[in-house]
């Protein structure tokens, strides 16, 4: 059965070309042309991706993306912007947004987006059900940072925190190569599915959301570290 996709855009032109350029590339796409009637849409059936845009009428992509997250919806969802300011993305992130494309942008490029987010969900899914197996239960440790990878859960200094999918796969990222560094681009590469110029501040805004959860003093990082001019890195594990 293919992905089920819900387009809310309000320009006609570009959603019937974003609903086109789906169907050919074989998923089940429904469309709308505002905000309240992609809360809707998602309260009626939970598609398994939204794209949603940024500005649109009766409620913007911004309220529809915090309603949908404070309900639980873990539905992907991929913000598309006409404005450049780095605001405007991050809030989107920080809503929830799993990841986000500034208009113009190409169809390669929105479909090279659309198959990592579903990607990724379906390897959600299949770490949901790969936990409840027996034998599927290793633990990585960094000092008082603890991961289990196939529960996807996280416990920092005792205590059990909740990340998006997102968070989570990029912090596993990180705890399973400790002391590597990585750039921006190979972590978008490695995490998002994707490299694409002008993006790496996705990564930027995660970084500082991980080390806002995990770190005592996320000013003074000293679990995620910043290798100045070279990208991010966890620390060696301690013996």
């Amino acid at each position: 059965m293919p992905a089920h996709i819900l387009v809310a855009e309000d320009q006609t032109d570009i959603r019937d070309l974003l609903v086109m350029n789906l169907r050919t590339a074989g998923y089940d796409v429904s469309a709308v042309g505002d905000g309240e009637q992609a809360l809707a849409r998602q309260t009626e059936r939970a598609s398994d991706l939204l794209i949603l845009d940024l500005m649109m009428p009766r409620m913007d992509g911004l309220e529809v993306c915090k309603a949908l997250r404070s309900r639980g919806s873990a539905t992907p969802i991929l913000m598309l912007t006409a404005k450049s300011t780095e605001l405007d993305r991050v809030l989107g992130l920080e809503l929830g947004a799993d990841d986000y494309l500034t208009k113009p942008f190409s169809l390669a490029e929105l479909l090279a987006r659309v198959k990592a987010l579903l990607r990724r969900a379906d390897l959600l899914a299949a770490a949901q059900v790969n936990a409840q197996k027996p034998g599927r239960a290793a633990l990585i440790r960094n000092g008082e940072l603890e991961i289990l990878p196939a529960k996807r859960q996280v416990r920092c200094r005792g205590a059990l925190i909740d990340f998006t999918a997102l968070e989570f796969d990029l912090l596993l990222h990180f705890a399973s190569h400790p002391g590597h560094v990585f750039s921006r681009a190979q972590l978008l590469n490695a995490v998002w599915g994707y490299t694409h110029d002008g993006y790496e501040h996705t990564v930027t805004t995660h970084i500082n959301r991980l080390r806002a959860k995990l770190e005592a003093e996320p000013m003074r990082p000293s679990l995620i570290l910043t290798a100045r001019g070279a990208g991010y890195k966890m620390r060696d594990a301690p013996p």
